[in-house]
């Protein structure tokens, strides 16, 4: 097979069912705004990383030859961007019914979260080096990529979502709100410096 898929699924699902900054972030969201209000944070989450497969397949990792200080340069922005949405998730006060004054992010929102997630570029560049054949017909295992991704994601991201969701209805308003929004913002970080370092 040109592209390994039950080995890459797995892989694949192992990444986008752990801990990461995207996960923390949908999981912050669930408890701050609601399950239902996230939903379009979710999908924007999910669909942000085809925005960066699809030009990884085509070439993108080619740059990293002739210009390897751009990427360099963007994997410290990208954990700077990170490091910052965990400073406001540490902050962030939850609302038991998902009633708040602000308004959830929405889908937009959620597109930017993998670019600037050094965990989804590793993540990618992982599977097209190790899953993937060289003589590979890039379309073809560009798509094949991108479709295992999509789908672990449509099942998990719901899941963290949910997650925070529940967590709120038991913690909000109560001493341990605190030390759980401060907690995730501290896997948030851990998980960017796992991937830095």
């Amino acid at each position: 097979m040109p592209v390994a898929i039950i080995s890459f699924s797995a892989f694949a699902a192992s990444q986008v069912a752990t801990p990461g900054p995207a996960n923390m972030a949908l999981l912050a969201t669930g408890a701050r705004f609601g399950f239902r209000a996230a939903l379009p944070f979710v999908a924007g989450v999910a669909l942000g990383k085809q925005l960066i497969i699809w030009p990884i397949g085509f070439g993108l990792m080619s740059l990293a030859d002739t210009v390897p200080g751009l990427f360099v340069a963007l994997k410290w922005i990208s954990a700077a961007y990170i490091c910052y949405l965990a400073w406001r998730v540490a902050h962030l006060r939850l609302s038991p019914d998902g009633a708040s004054v602000e308004k959830a992010p929405g889908f937009a929102a959620g597109l930017v979260v993998h670019p600037l997630n050094p965990k989804a570029w590793a993540m990618i560049v992982t599977g097209f080096t190790s899953f993937v054949t060289p003589d590979t017909p890039v379309l073809q295992a560009t798509a094949t990529i991108a479709i295992c991704l999509l789908a672990c994601q449509a099942i998990f991201h719901p899941i963290w979502t949910y997650g925070g969701d529940r967590i709120a209805r038991f913690v909000a308003g109560r001493p341990a709100e605190r030390y759980l929004m401060r907690t995730l913002a501290a896997l948030t970080v851990a998980s960017v410096l796992y991937v830095l370092f």
